[in-house]
């Protein structure tokens, strides 16, 4: 495939998944800030909590005896529960999120993960670009999805890739996820170098996926082969960068990346990979990779 219709493929499903629905959402708010994005049928659901929400065509915010975190927290958390009892989330994780309107921010409240897309919240997570270089030649490991996960099973992934749960910090993160996702010891692991942020607004069927990725790249010794330890993997692939484009480019078929691994892969070729761009066209696409969700 040429490099100039990989690029336009890539482009083109990096903008159409932040092509929200107009009027679909409505804010959901707590303490005068933006806590997620809720769809109207899902807003309207709510009306059932009275003790936890006022909801009205525009908005759903906290009752005004729900005023700190913990109240929150404890109000949501039994919100959650009913709704998954109804059948309305994905696999419960049984792992709290942090709401906060950025990563450094006081947490507005927490929620089971199961729910995040439901709300419609921010969510933070960690990818690693697990590459080696032999002879010059930049090669690219994906991970392939269980068919068992609850979101995209059996898609290609980053090769380490995961939600910041709760407390945990980004490094937390990474060397959890590096050694379970592909046995990464931690002195492996350390030497990940962080590569800034891509941002992922993305309306799908279980709700709104708005969240921040903190990326890193890690070098890894030739003859490395992951090894996954806790069963959420099922494959791994190294792919030549040429090869890993095209995989993050195409929608269809047998063999297709997560929207999340389209966004870290092509940042990660966009600062190393061979292509020969113009200032104007580089500037582009950086800021879609990098574009934070709202």
């Amino acid at each position: 495939m040429e490099k100039s219709v990989i690029l336009a493929a890539i482009r083109a499903r990096l903008e159409a998944a932040r092509n929200r629905p107009a009027d679909a959402y409505v804010r959901f708010s707590a303490g005068g800030q933006t806590a997620g994005w809720i769809t109207r049928p899902r807003a309207a659901q709510l009306m059932r909590f009275r003790r936890v929400f006022q909801v009205d065509a525009a908005s759903v915010r906290f009752t005004t005896g729900l005023a700190t975190a913990k109240q929150r927290s404890d109000a949501m958390a039994d919100v959650a529960s009913e709704l998954a009892t109804a059948g309305e989330l994905s696999a419960w994780r049984n792992e709290r999120y942090a709401v906060r309107p950025h990563f450094d921010a006081a947490p507005l409240f927490f929620v089971e993960r199961a729910s995040a897309r439901w709300f419609g919240v921010r969510t933070f997570a960690v990818h690693v670009n697990g590459f080696t270089l032999d002879g010059g030649e930049r090669r690219l490991w994906f991970a392939r999805r269980s068919d068992s996960k609850p979101i995209d099973p059996g898609l290609f992934d980053t090769l380490v890739g995961g939600g910041i749960a709760e407390r945990d910090s980004a490094a937390d993160s990474l060397l959890r996820e590096a050694w379970e996702e592909a046995g990464i010891d931690e002195a492996l692991a350390r030497t990940a170098v962080a590569a800034g942020q891509v941002g992922i607004e993305h309306h799908a069927p279980d709700g709104l996926q708005r969240e921040t990725i903190f990326v890193y790249d890690l070098a890894l010794p030739n003859g490395f082969v992951p090894s996954n330890q806790d069963g959420e993997v099922s494959a791994h692939r190294l792919l030549d960068a040429g090869s890993a484009a095209e995989l993050i480019a195409r929608e269809q078929g047998d063999e297709v990346a997560t929207l999340d691994a389209c966004v870290v892969t092509f940042d990660h070729l966009l600062r190393h990979g061979p292509w020969a761009l113009s200032d104007k066209v580089r500037a582009e696409l950086e800021e879609l990779c990098r574009r934070t969700a709202q």
